[in-house]
């Protein structure tokens, strides 16, 4: 068996990552093409390593053999490959997909279920969403309940009637926990009567305290429920047509215990076979809005992975960061789906102002940044001037403001990072009073009903009045043409397009990209008009993009890290939640950057040596099976199913740095883990290549196998692109 994992991150961390660690490109003379030498395999596997989440085994002779230059160009054009193998992926993520009514509706969040349980709104009418709605509202119910005995006891002096009190809660309290028994009962009872004894003076061997009809009631419940669980227990063993029907069929309190059942992970047994709509429905009896963000996240981990239309998951993801929301804000749980289908992936390879637009009047955006709530300090809504009625001309009638109404209301959050995030940079040249009058200009800009899935809606009782002065220029006072104009402007500025084209080339060539690069860029986004396909195809042809310092220039983030093992290792996920925990581990939650900034793209936050750590557990345990229902085939990639398997050490770490590495491995690298081979083959270790089934002594050596193929997952070489 080779050394442990931490001995080894030590042994790589010698390998600094800041440095140039494998053989580098020749340098190009001609700005204007793709290498002519289009069939080399190391411009093939660079391209590979920028323009997607990392290469798949045969990826780089695939590229050879179409050209370099042809791959980027069928990559710049996503529309034109397909990609129905990954829709097939996704099929059973119905939420990514559904609109933000349709999600507010079948996945309430405590808000909802809040009014549907004070009668402020209907239960649905529909059985499966009724269910749901039911074990919320009894949950929320329980939880109420709890809190009021729990102040009750904190408030009053123990007397007998506390007693009393301590049986209805102890009652209640058992009647939800599947796990207790009628000897826990006698136990609370004779815990309560010690409790009357002590205080009034009677011996603890009285007659137990006679039950109300709410304790019976409550203690009948409890029956019911341990009842139920013993049914629930049954329900995996039925077809899943009967076992989906049956569920309706329960009572309330059957319904609770099942949901109870299916909790901490304990679902998958009981979901098997169910179609997609069901498994929601079963799911969100326990967390609504984690159906929600579960599926959202599994299926941009699997878009990374699986997705022929790289660039474009790529650069879907680098606009959504560079606009940044948060998902746990709020109702941006419901609007998430929604802004990175129709908002973000739309436009990735557009027009530069027509995303940004898009991101304006996004309710997702509207919400992270407060802008929804803007309110102009001399707009009518703030001066408390009524809507109506209104005059002859159509125009609202003068009326005395309500001085209890005047709070300016002005929110500045999204006019501050429109101007520092997503355009002009924070050394763009303007002041804090261009961030007040672009807040100005905003208001008004809100959302229509957000928490049902409302969409962007301008009102002018919002709007601040009267004319804007932005950056030196006069807006004109026109209500929503303002906000349309300021955002022309700041699209098609200099300084825009140098702030787009540093960020692009810091993604694509390096941390500290060539200033003449950028410069070149920024010329392109302004003759194109902000065209990204445009300013992509300068970068991608530029001799800085294929020059030899930029050869793996860029450590990859968590999500570039996790999505590029699973390419190169072939894996096959059956269920990407474990993944994205592995992510969280590593401090890149899926649409978890709280701040507006987003995620950093720059090495110095994600290299440490506790990162390199963290990867290096995670790479070594997705090549011995660890990751739950995440396949790997170890034997496989160290060429077990080749004509003239590889036997002895040496070959197997060869077959497998040419298969996870293409090759392009530092001698440093190499010889570390060859010194680890030899130390462990003193001590008695063997590493074999044998396919399943031929040896009975197989499972050792696969585990070492394994184990070198975690470790080069885990190297300088493949933490960089």
């Amino acid at each position: 068996m080779l050394v442990g994992r931490a001995k080894f991150a030590v042994i790589f961390l010698s390998v600094s990552l800041a440095g140039t660690v494998a053989p580098v490109l020749a340098k190009k003379k001609d700005k204007d093409k793709v290498p002519s030498s289009a069939g080399d395999q190391r411009h093939a596997l660079h391209a590979l390593n920028r323009l997607t989440f990392g290469p798949r085994p045969g990826d780089v002779q695939r590229v050879m053999a179409m050209g370099v230059d042809k791959w980027i160009d069928l990559q710049l054009h996503p529309e034109t490959i397909d990609d129905s193998a990954l829709d097939a992926r996704l099929e059973p993520f119905r939420t990514t997909r559904m609109s933000t009514k349709e999600i507010a509706e079948e996945f309430p969040d405590g808000q909802e279920i809040h009014q549907v349980m004070n009668g402020k709104k209907p239960r649905p009418a529909d059985a499966a969403l009724r269910m749901v709605y039911q074990v919320q509202i009894d949950r929320q119910q329980e939880k109420k309940a709890r809190q009021e005995s729990t102040k009750i006891a904190r408030s009053t002096p123990y007397t007998n009637a506390s007693a009393d009190h301590f049986v209805t809660n102890a009652v209640t309290n058992t009647a939800m926990n599947p796990a207790t028994n009628s000897s826990m009962e006698n136990e609370i009872l004779t815990e309560a009567n010690h409790k009357n004894a002590h205080n009034s003076g009677v011996s603890s061997t009285a007659p137990p305290v006679a039950l109300t009809a709410e304790e019976q009631e409550q203690a009948r419940r409890r029956e019911q429920k341990l009842y139920s669980d013993l049914e629930v227990q049954q329900l995996p063993s039925l077809p899943p047509e009967q076992r989906f029907k049956k569920v309706l069929g329960m009572s309330l309190e059957e319904q609770v215990a099942l949901a109870d059942s299916l909790r901490g992970g304990k679902a998958q047994e009981f979901l098997e076979g169910l179609p997609p709509k069901q498994k929601e429905t079963l799911l969100a009896m326990n967390n609504p809005g984690g159906v929600v963000t579960g599926e959202q996240t599994q299926a941009k981990l699997l878009r990374a992975i699986y997705s022929e239309r790289q660039l474009d998951e790529v650069m879907t993801d680098f606009w959504f960061n560079h606009f940044n929301v948060f998902v746990d804000k709020g109702v941006d749980r419901l609007l998430l789906s929604s802004y990175e289908r129709d908002v973000i992936r739309p436009h990735a390879l557009g027009k530069f102002e027509d995303l940004l637009v898009a991101t304006a009047k996004s309710p997702a955006m509207l919400f992270y940044l407060d802008n929804w709530l803007s309110v102009g300090p001399d707009s009518d809504q703030s001066l408390g001037i009524p809507a109506h009625p209104s005059g002859a001309d159509g125009r609202p009638r003068p009326s005395r403001p309500n001085p209890r109404k005047r709070p300016s209301g002005l929110n500045e959050n999204y006019g501050r990072e429109l101007l520092e995030l997503h355009t002009l940079s924070v050394n763009g040249g303007y002041s804090q009073r261009d961030v007040t009058e672009v807040a100005k200009v905003f208001t008004g800009w809100t959302i229509d009903k957000p928490a049902e899935g409302g969409g962007f809606k301008f009102d002018p009782r919002m709007h601040q009045p009267g004319p804007k002065f932005v950056l030196g220029r006069r807006i004109k006072f026109k209500g929503e043409g303002e906000g349309l104009e300021v955002l022309h402007r700041l699209a098609t500025s200099p300084q825009t397009a140098h702030f787009i084209s540093l960020k692009l080339a810091q993604r694509f060539v390096s941390d500290a990209p060539p200033p003449a690069l950028v410069d070149r860029m920024t010329k392109t986004f302004l003759k194109k008009k902000g065209d990204i396909r445009e300013l992509l195809t300068v970068l991608f042809r530029s001799p800085e993009f294929w020059d030899d310092g930029a050869y793996r220039a860029k450590a990859k983030t968590p999500l570039e890290f996790v999505a590029s093992a699973l390419r190169a290792t072939s894996a096959e996920v059956d269920d990407a939640l474990p993944l994205t925990r592995q992510l969280n581990n590593m401090g890149m939650p899926l649409y978890g950057a709280q701040p507006p900034t987003g995620y950093s793209m720059k090495a110095e936050t994600w290299v440490s040596s506790s990162a390199l750590l963290n990867r290096m557990n995670f790479a070594l345990a997705l090549t011995a099976g660890k990751i739950k229902d995440v396949k790997v085939d170890v034997a496989q990639l160290a060429g077990s199913n080749s004509p003239d398997p590889p036997q002895d050490s040496i070959r197997i770490l060869s077959v497998l740095e040419a298969s996870l590495l293409n090759g392009d491995i530092s001698k440093q690298t190499h010889d570390s883990i060859t010194a680890q081979i030899a130390t462990a083959a003193a001590n008695g270790a063997s590493v074999k290549n044998n396919k399943p089934g031929t040896d009975t002594d197989a499972e050792a050596p696969r585990t070492d196998i394994s184990t070198i193929a975690g470790l080069l997952l885990g190297s300088p070489e493949f933490q960089r692109r």
